[in-house]
C-alpha cells in the first residue's frame, strides 16, 4: 500500500485535546495521548499518527473562529493561511471551516481589500504588530496590504463538498459579495493600467517574503531613516532560516511609506518603489477568478459572471509575457524595469494550478520540475536547486513548502501528469511522517525548519494527503 493510499484508509477521530509538542510526531509511530507506546512502523500506523496530530494542531491553534499559523511566531490571523486552513477544518467540522472565512472577511476594508494579517488580539511575540501599522495611540486592526486570494477557491471547495447543502448555500450567498469586492479591488487597486496582471507592492503581499524573485526589485528600494526595531521572529526561529536584516529594513521602509498615505490604494501603486508581477499572486487570482465565475453562475449572477470572465480573458493572454521558453519556466516580472526576474522559483510552476499554461508549456514545466526533483532528496524546492544561491534552510530561498506542493500537484493532474503528481505527494508524505508538521523543510536533508506544529501544513495533510486530492478539478485551457 502506497503512502497516499494508506492515508485514505485511515480516518481516526479526535477524542481528546492535550498540549502538543514538536516531538509528538517523528519517524517512530507514536499516538498522541500515548507517547510511550511504540507501535509497528507500518504505513497505517504512521498515517493514523499523522492525521491525529494534524487534527490536534488545528484544535490547539484555534483562537475562537480563526486559526493562528503557529504559537509565538505567528500569533494572529493570516489571510491565505486561513483560507487554506479552512480546507483542513472542513474534514473535521464544516461549520468551523465556514467560520474561519467569516472571521477573515470580518476585517475587510470598505474599498474591498482583505488584509494580510488581522490583529484580533494583542500579542507581544510578533513584530511588526498593530502599533506599527497604525500607531501606539491608534493601533490598526489589520495590516494595510493583502495576500494571494485563495478564499474563492476554498469557498467553491467547501460548497461543492458540503454535507449540509442548505447551510453551505446560505454561507455562499453571504460570502460571495465580499469575495467579489476583493477581486474587484485587485483589478482597480493593483492593475489600474488594465494590463490583465496585478501588481504586488510589498514582498509580504506575495506570501513568499524573501523569495530570490524579489532580489533585484527589493534592493532597488532605498532604505529610509526608519525607527529602530527589534525583530521578534529571531526569538522563535534560527536566523539561518529567516530573511536577512537588510531585507527587513526594506520591508519596513515600504511599510512606513504606505502608512504615511494611510494605505490609500489610489496612491500605493504609483508611489511604491517595489512593484512586481508576482507569479503566485497572479496564478492564485486567475484560479480564484475561475472559481468566482463558477460561483456566480451557481447563484444565477450572469452579469457578474461576464464581468469576471473579462478579467480571465485579459489575464490569460498576459500570462504569456511571463513565460521564459529557454528556462522552461514562468518568471515574475519587475514592473518598474519591465524585465523578467532572473530567479527560477517554485512559483514558476503555479500557472499549472491556474490552468493558464498551454499544453506545450505544461510539458516544459513538467520536464523542468522533474529535473529539479532529481537534484534533491525531497521536493519541491522553492528555488532552483542548481543555482549557486540556493539555500535549503532559508525561508523561501530553497525549502519545501507543503502548500505549494499541493498547488503544483493539483495543476499537474489537470494537465495529465499523474505520475509526477504522485511522486510529489509521496515525497510530501514521507517528509511529514519523518520530520513532523512544520512550516517548511530542507529539500536536501528533509530536516524540519521554521515554525513547528504548523496549521496550514496540518490542514494540507487532512484535506489533501488524506484524500489524495486537492481542490476540485477545473478545465485546462
Amino acid at each position: 500500500m502506497g503512502p497516499v493510499a494508506c492515508l485514505k484508509s485511515v480516518v481516526p477521530q479526535v477524542h481528546t485535546h492535550r498540549s502538543l509538542h514538536a516531538e509528538d510526531i517523528s519517524s517512530v509511530a507514536v499516538l498522541p495521548g500515548a507517547k510511550n507506546v511504540v507501535l509497528p512502523k507500518g504505513d497505517v500506523y504512521k498515517s493514523l499518527q499523522l492525521l491525529e496530530v494534524s487534527k490536534q494542531i488545528l484544535i490547539e491553534n484555534d483562537r475562537g473562529g480563526y486559526t493562528i499559523p503557529a504559537k509565538g511566531l505567528y500569533p494572529y490571523q493570516w489571510n491565505w493561511d486561513s483560507a487554506l486552513v479552512a480546507l483542513g477544518w472542513a474534514t473535521l467540522d464544516e461549520g468551523r471551516a465556514w467560520q474561519e472565512l467569516e472571521k477573515l472577511f470580518s476585517a475587510q476594508w470598505e474599498d474591498g481589500l482583505v488584509p494580510h494579517i488581522v490583529f484580533h488580539q494583542p500579542s507581544p511575540t510578533y513584530f511588526p504588530g498593530p502599533e506599527i501599522w497604525g500607531s501606539v495611540e491608534q493601533p490598526m486592526g489589520s495590516t494595510g496590504i493583502t495576500q494571494p486570494p485563495v478564499a474563492a477557491i476554498t469557498v467553491r471547495k467547501l460548497y461543492e463538498t458540503a454535507l449540509n447543502k442548505e447551510v453551505a448555500l446560505q454561507k455562499l450567498k453571504e460570502l460571495f459579495p465580499k469575495l467579489l469586492a476583493w477581486h474587484r479591488w485587485f483589478q482597480s487597486a493593483r492593475d489600474p493600467e488594465n494590463t490583465g496582471l496585478v501588481a504586488t507592492l510589498h514582498p509580504w503581499e506575495s506570501g513568499m517574503d524573501n523569495s530570490p524573485a524579489w532580489d533585484e526589485a527589493l534592493y532597488n528600494v532605498p532604505v529610509d531613516q526608519i525607527p529602530p526595531y527589534v525583530r521578534k521572529d529571531l526569538g522563535h526561529v534560527d536566523s539561518a532560516m529567516r530573511p536577512k536584516q537588510e531585507e527587513y529594513d526594506r520591508y519596513l521602509t515600504l511599510l512606513y511609506r504606505f502608512r504615511a498615505v494611510n494605505y490609500d490604494c489610489n496612491q500605493l501603486y504609483f508611489l511604491s518603489p517595489f512593484r512586481v508581477t508576482d507569479l503566485c499572486t497572479n496564478s492564485v487570482l486567475y484560479r480564484a477568478n475561475l472559481d468566482l465565475r463558477w460561483l456566480a453562475n451557481e447563484l444565477g449572477q450572469d452579469q457578474i459572471a461576464e464581468e469576471v470572465d473579462g478579467w480571465i480573458e485579459k489575464a490569460r493572454s498576459a500570462f504569456d509575457s511571463l513565460y521564459d521558453e529557454e528556462a522552461g519556466l514562468y518568471k515574475s516580472k519587475d514592473q518598474l524595469t519591465g524585465e523578467l526576474v532572473t530567479a527560477k522559483t517554485s512559483a514558476g510552476f503555479l500557472p499549472l494550478f491556474a490552468r493558464v499554461a498551454s499544453a506545450s508549456q505544461a510539458a516544459d514545466l513538467a520536464a523542468t520540475l522533474e529535473r529539479w526533483l532529481n537534484r534533491v532528496k525531497h521536493g519541491i524546492p522553492s528555488y532552483d536547486p542548481e543555482s549557486s544561491n540556493f539555500e535549503p534552510l532559508r525561508y523561501w530561498r530553497g525549502p519545501v513548502w507543503v502548500i505549494i506542493n499541493w498547488m503544483i500537484t493539483d495543476g499537474l493532474r489537470a494537465y495529465g501528469y499523474e505520475d509526477l503528481a504522485l511522486r510529489v505527494e509521496a515525497d510530501t508524505y514521507e517528509l511529514l511522517v519523518s520530520h513532523g508538521i512544520n512550516e517548511y523543510y530542507d529539500p536536501v536533508t528533509g530536516a524540519a525548519a521554521g515554525g513547528k506544529l504548523f496549521s496550514w501544513t496540518a490542514a494540507m495533510c487532512l484535506a489533501w494527503l488524506s484524500k489524495g486530492d486537492g481542490a476540485h478539478p477545473a478545465a485546462a485551457h
